[in-house]
């Protein structure tokens, strides 16, 4: 996940830029800010300071959307928009076991666990595993009936391509990819 505070600002000025100013948060927390050589220093920290706090806000964003809680929330509008409300579970958490699969369900016991990896995938990727494993609570296999479910989330098949390109790019191949 991205560091929330930016340590330090690196400005790479470049001669052939002439007009767009482009920033990246590295790993490391420093910011790095592509500009154009001949831009004013003075207008260059208007704009650094405008983008270190879009980036900060955006990892805030990111690290709620994280949270155990935020899952939950996000279950409870999935079922509302997908199921009509009608699923019923005991808990839904992130977990930090599951290096093969990405989600998990004990449709009898009403739990479900998803990789705490899935927060640093797109949001769209971590609702397609998560409305996989509410569609279980009501069909515990992968029958016709349980895709049919899953197929209401809009971004299916783009989200089970999405997993299994990197299932792959991970040497995972062959595998389902939610289990």
């Amino acid at each position: 996940m991205l560091p929330m505070k930016i340590e330090k600002v690196e400005i790479i000025r470049s001669a052939k830029r002439t007009k767009s100013v482009s920033a990246r948060l590295r790993g490391d927390g420093v910011l790095e800010v592509r500009a154009p050589a001949k831009l004013p220093e003075k207008e260059l920290e208007q704009v650094i300071a405008k983008l270190q706090q879009r980036i900060e806000r955006r990892a805030e964003q990111a690290s709620a959307s994280g949270s155990d809680e935020a899952l939950l929330a996000r279950a409870h509008e999935l079922n509302q928009e997908l199921f009509g409300g009608r699923l019923q579970w005991n808990s839904i958490l992130y977990v930090d076991n599951q290096s093969h699969c990405w989600g998990s369900c004990t449709s009898s016991l009403g739990t479900i666990r998803l990789s705490s990896r899935l927060r640093e995938l797109p949001p769209w990727v971590r609702d397609y595993v998560l409305v996989h494993e509410l569609a279980h609570l009501e069909e515990p296999n992968h029958s016709a009936s349980f895709w049919s479910l899953c197929s209401r989330y809009p971004l299916t098949e783009r989200a089970r391509g999405y997993l299994m390109a990197l299932d792959h790019l991970q040497g995972r191949e062959g595998s389902d990819e939610t289990c």
